[in-house]
């Protein structure tokens, strides 16, 4: 089978050197032993002047129980495979879980900078030490930037020609509150965390008001509530087709979001893969589609207001054959009680 850097002068003086000298770099500071973190990657150039089209992070040993942030115009695999240790998740062992990530398919301009994040937890390495993350940047057919040499102990990363990106795990009370503290610990962060199905049921509020248009129903939709920071929001629904013929759910919009997408995350050859369905959600005569946590789904990017449990979420869904309809999800807890 086939998830911080502290910036200091030496890596600013890096990153703004510009082309090929500016590193692959973590944004954050140094994070505590046992915490959870939000290490966000930044790609600061392409290959050559070659746009970025692929991200590949390969997530070292003791970064586990990985979850990335998914970036729209980008489809997110998961390569999963096992520890080399076990590792406690709120009293379960886990020994395998993600090991690489790899957002493809996109258009980074080498003019442009983007940040690409992955939460997880730092588990088993002492204080004071580091976690080394191989990054590959892939630009076209035949374009690519590798970030992945690991320096010696005593070595300056930023020394190296293609230093690999470093977690920095502080010593004593150096790690600084917030993103990379303990106060973050358990929660998930991320807009795709809510995806993973955990606590569907306690999240779902079943207080939606069914909706018809042509032969198509829909009933028990629901969205949940943002956590600080989360940078996107999921939606879901169950539709029903109670014609004889086939329909197709082609796009969503709310006025709650910038953009709404339709998307789907599915196992394919061990590995998970997010992906936008620009063609749609297929519903065939006489059947029921869930979108649900783990699978089909709605994401809404750009969001105005973060939402808040009790509230509502309207949005507008257009079939091709139905024509469109409003519903209104409402808004449940982050995570299942």
């Amino acid at each position: 089978m086939k998830r911080l850097l502290s910036l200091g002068a030496a890596a600013i003086a890096s990153l703004n050197a510009g082309g090929a000298f500016a590193h692959a770099t973590f944004a954050n500071e140094p994070a505590k032993p046992e915490s959870y973190v939000v290490a966000v990657l930044q790609i600061p150039h392409g290959c050559d002047g070659k746009a970025t089209n692929e991200v590949q992070v390969k997530l070292p040993e003791g970064f586990v129980f990985a979850k990335p942030q998914p970036k729209a115009g980008w489809e997110l695999e998961i390569i999963k495979g096992d520890y080399q240790k076990t590792y406690d998740d709120h009293g379960k062992k886990v020994t395998s879980g993600p090991v690489e990530i790899r957002w493809k398919g996109g258009d980074l301009p080498d003019e442009f900078y983007d940040t690409f994040a992955i939460r997880g937890k730092v588990s088993g390495i002492e204080a004071g030490g580091s976690l080394a993350f191989k990054t590959v940047q892939l630009c076209g057919t035949d374009g690519k930037v590798a970030w992945d040499e690991i320096a010696a102990p005593g070595v300056d990363p930023h020394s190296l020609k293609s230093p690999a990106p470093v977690i920095k795990i502080a010593a004593g009370d150096d790690a600084m509150p917030g993103m990379a503290g303990h106060g973050m610990q358990g929660h998930d962060m991320q807009g795709h965390g809510a995806m993973d199905g955990s606590g569907m049921a306690g999240a779902n509020p079943g207080t939606m008001e069914a909706a018809k248009v042509g032969d198509i129903e829909l009933s028990a939709g629901f969205t949940k509530a943002m956590l600080p920071g989360q940078p996107v929001g999921g939606g879901f629904v169950t539709i029903k087709n109670g014609g004889s013929s086939d329909d197709r759910l082609v796009s969503a919009e709310s006025p709650a979001a910038g953009r709404v997408e339709l998307h789907e995350m599915a196992m394919v050859n061990d590995v998970m893969k997010m992906r936008q369905l620009n063609d749609g959600i297929p519903v065939p005569a006489g059947q029921t589609v869930e979108l649900k946590p783990g699978g089909l789904h709605m994401m809404f990017f750009e969001v105005k207001q973060p939402f808040v449990e009790g509230g509502s979420v309207p949005v507008k869904l257009t079939f091709e054959k139905a024509g469109p309809v409003e519903i209104v999800l409402p808004v449940g807890p982050a995570k299942g009680k």
